[in-house]
This record gives C-alpha cells, structure tokens and sequence, in this order.
C-alpha cells in the first residue's frame, strides 16, 4: 500500500466524513477487516478523493448520484451527510435527486428526499 496515499486518504476521509465517524471505524477493524479500511483509505480517498481535478463539491454531488445508482441508500446517507461538510446546498441535493430520478428511477429520488428530509432536518436545514 502507497503510505502517502493512506495518509492523503485518512485528512480527505475525516475532512468529509469526520474525525469521530472516521476514527471509530478504524478503531473497530480487526485483523480481518483492517487491510480493507488501509486499502479503501488510500485507494478511494488518497487516489480518487486526493486528485484536485475535482473539487470536493463536485466530487460530492457524483458520488451521491453514484451510490443512489447502486441502490446503498447506508453509504448514500453517510455521503449526504458529507456532502452538506463540503459545501453542496439544499437546493444542490434537490437538484441532484432529480437527476437520480431521472436516470435511477422515481422509486430511487423517492428514497433519496425521505434519507435527505432526514439529514437534512437534524443538520438544521429544513
């Protein structure tokens, strides 16, 4: 593994999804599960989340579109979450369901404006 990808990774990972969110998932890998947080880490967040072709806003907005693509509405609420951290406004997420439903299905941006109610209710936005 690419040491100075890991540590790239670990400030982009806790920069979006927080030190304490970040810090408990590390602390909860074992011997099985460590080499995929090391490796997730530097592959996706030091490689792909440490290229600064695209900023982070962007980046979010993608991965929202992405993840709801894939149907992982967890990882999809996590990312939401990061995504208000990154700069992406209400009127941005609405945006972005609405692409989800067009290109994902209506049953897909139904799912994603009940998880971003949610979020975004307890971040004080709504």
């Amino acid at each position: 593994m690419n040491k100075d990808f890991f540590e790239k990774g670990l400030a982009k990972r806790k920069a979006t999804l927080g030190d304490e969110y970040v810090e408990k998932n590390l602390a909860a890998a074992d011997d099985f599960t460590m080499p995929f947080q090391e490796a997730m880490t530097a592959w996706c967040w030091g490689f792909g989340w440490g290229d600064e072709s695209i900023d982070v806003k962007t980046r979010s907005m993608m991965n929202l579109s992405m993840i709801a693509a894939l149907g992982k509405m967890h990882e999809w609420e996590l990312h939401l979450k990061g995504a208000l951290t990154n700069g992406v406004t209400k009127e941005e997420i609405r945006a972005t369901i609405h692409i989800i439903g067009i290109y994902c299905g209506v049953p897909q941006a139904v799912e994603c404006f009940r998880i971003a109610r949610k979020v975004l209710e307890e971040a004080g936005e709504l």
